[in-house]
C-alpha cells in the first residue's frame, strides 16, 4: 500500500506506523484508509478499493481495539471515531482479523505507548441506544420492555428499507435479479402453501409484525386471521390498514403475548415467523407446549427462524444494541424441544442463501436512505442498523447462521392428514401483485 500525506499533524504518522504494525498479518490489500488530516493510506495498485476506514480523531484507533475487543470496534464505528465508505460487509473481515490481535492487553498499550500520538484511555462501554432491562430473564414483563427499543422504534424509518408490505423477515427468491417486493410476496404466499390454508380456517400468526402475512393470508385464502405483537405501533399500523384494505372482517391484530393466549385447540393452523429468537432457549419448552395447547388435533404449526451453528459465540453488540434477551440455538435442540411436546416433525428446510439476500437488499435501501433516515433517528441509530445488517448478511453466507422453516404437525390419533407429496407447494401459481399504497 502507498501512503501519501496531505495534512499537517505528525500524530498521523505515529497512526498509521501502529496500524501497520496491526495489520502485518492481514493480507487482503482491498482497502484504504485515510485519516483526520488527509493522510491516505492507499490499496496496493491494481488492487480494487472495496471500502475505506475513515479514522476521525487521533484517539480513533485506541478506541478501536480497547478491550473487550469486538464490542469496542463496533461501539468506535456506533460513536463515529471512524467510519466505513463502500462495501461494509467487506469490511467486516477486516473488523475480524482486528478482534482476533493476538496482542494482551498490556502489549497493546505499550504499542501505542511507543509508537502513537495517544494518552492512556480509560474507555468505559456506553450504554447510549441500549435499553437497560431487569427482571426476571425471558418473563413477560421483561420481555414487553426489550421489544419496543428494536420494534417501536419508528415506522416510517422501517419503512425506508423494508418492503411495501414492511416484512422484516427472511423473503424467498427464485433467482438473483428478483427485487425484495417479489421476494416477500413469494415468501408469504410460500407459507400459505406450505400450511395448506383452507377457506375459512382459523389462523393464528404469533409475532406478526405489521400484519403483511395475515392480510395476505385473509385475502388470497379466506382465512380469519389473527396476529400477535407486543409493538404497539405496529399494532396501529397493521389495524390501520387491514381497514384501508376491507380486511378488517377476516384478520385483526392484538396487542397481546401469546403466553396470554387459554382458548385450547382454537386454530386449525399457528406459524411464527422471525419471532421464537426471542423466546430464549430455557423458554422454549413453554413456548412449543402453549402452541400445541392452541392448535387443533391434526393442525400443523410453522416455525420460521434463525439458527446457529454450535461454534458461534455470542455477539456483545447485538446482544446489547439490537435485540436485547434475544438468543440464537442450533436447529437439532429446537427439534427435540418441539417433539418433546408433542410435535412431528413433518418438514425442515433451510433458506440460508435467501436471507443473506434479504438482508443486502435492507442494507442496500437504508444506505441509500441515509439522509432520510437520520431526519427520523439519529446518526447513532442509523450506524447501530447499518452495522447489524451488515454483520448478519455476512454470517448468513458463511453458514455461522441459517434460516429454517420447520413444519411440525399435532397428529390426530396417528393420521397426518397430510398428502403424499409436497407437489402443492410448488405448483400454485403465486397470485398477483397487489396494489400496496407506500405507508
Amino acid at each position: 500500500m502507498v501512503t501519501k500525506t496531505r495534512g499537517r499533524d505528525p500524530a498521523s504518522a505515529k497512526c498509521l506506523s501502529v496500524l501497520k504494525v496491526l495489520l502485518a498479518g492481514y493480507h487482503s490489500r482491498g482497502f484504504s484508509v485515510r485519516l483526520w488530516d488527509g493522510t491516505v493510506w492507499e490499496a496496493d495498485p491494481g488492487d480494487a478499493t472495496k471500502f475505506t476506514i475513515v479514522l476521525k480523531h487521533p484517539d480513533a484507533l485506541c478506541r478501536m481495539v480497547a478491550p473487550p475487543r469486538d464490542l469496542a470496534l463496533a461501539e468506535a464505528y456506533v460513536r463515529d471515531d471512524f467510519d466505513i465508505e463502500g462495501d461494509i460487509e467487506a469490511a467486516l473481515a477486516l473488523g475480524e482479523h482486528l478482534c482476533a490481535l493476538p496482542w494482551t492487553t498490556k502489549a497493546l498499550w505499550g504499542l501505542f505507548w511507543q509508537l502513537g500520538p495517544l494518552v492512556f484511555l480509560r474507555l468505559r462501554h456506553t450504554r447510549d441506544n441500549a435499553p437497560a432491562l431487569r427482571g426476571k430473564l425471558h418473563s413477560q414483563n421483561r420481555d414487553r420492555r426489550a421489544v419496543p427499543p428494536h420494534y417501536d422504534l419508528s415506522n416510517d424509518f422501517f419503512t425506508l428499507w423494508l418492503d411495501r408490505r414492511m416484512v422484516y423477515s427472511c423473503a424467498y427468491f427464485s433467482n438473483q435479479s428478483d427485487d425484495l417486493d417479489r421476494a416477500q410476496e413469494r415468501k408469504l404466499d410460500y407459507l400459505c402453501r406450505k400450511l395448506r390454508l383452507m377457506q375459512g380456517e382459523r389462523l393464528l400468526d404469533i409475532g406478526c409484525g405489521w400484519g403483511g402475512l395475515i392480510m395476505h393470508a385473509a385475502r388470497h385464502y379466506g382465512v380469519d386471521a389473527l396476529g400477535l405483537t407486543l409493538s404497539k405501533p405496529q399494532a396501529e399500523l397493521a389495524n390501520e390498514q387491514i381497514r384501508q384494505r376491507g380486511l378488517d372482517r377476516s384478520c385483526r391484530v392484538e396487542l397481546c403475548d401469546y403466553r396470554d393466549l387459554s382458548i385450547s385447540s382454537a386454530f386449525d393452523k399457528i406459524l411464527s415467523v422471525g419471532m421464537y429468537e426471542h423466546v430464549g432457549a430455557s423458554a422454549l419448552p413453554k413456548y412449543f407446549d402453549q402452541v400445541w395447547r392452541l392448535l387443533r388435533p391434526g393442525g400443523v404449526f410453522l416455525n420460521h427462524g434463525i439458527a446457529i451453528r454450535n461454534t458461534f459465540r455470542p455477539d456483545r453488540f447485538i446482544d446489547r444494541y439490537v435485540f436485547p434477551d434475544g438468543e440464537l440455538i442450533p436447529i437439532g435442540p429446537l427439534l427435540t424441544m418441539a417433539e418433546q411436546s408433542g410435535f412431528e416433525v413433518r418438514d425442515v428446510e433451510s433458506l440460508r442463501e435467501h436471507y443473506a439476500m434479504t438482508l443486502r437488499h435492507w442494507l442496500r435501501r437504508l444506505e441509500a436512505g441515509h439522509a432520510e433516515a437520520t431526519q427520523i433517528v439519529d446518526e447513532t441509530t442509523y450506524r447501530v442498523f447499518r452495522l447489524y445488517l451488515s454483520a448478519f448478511a455476512a454470517r448468513f453466507q458463511s453458514g455461522l447462521f441459517d434460516l429454517y422453516q420447520t413444519l411440525l404437525l399435532k397428529s390426530n390419533g396417528g393420521e397426518s392428514g397430510l398428502p403424499l407429496t409436497r407437489d402443492d407447494w410448488y405448483m400454485r401459481t403465486p397470485p398477483e401483485q397487489e396494489s400496496w399504497a407506500s405507508v
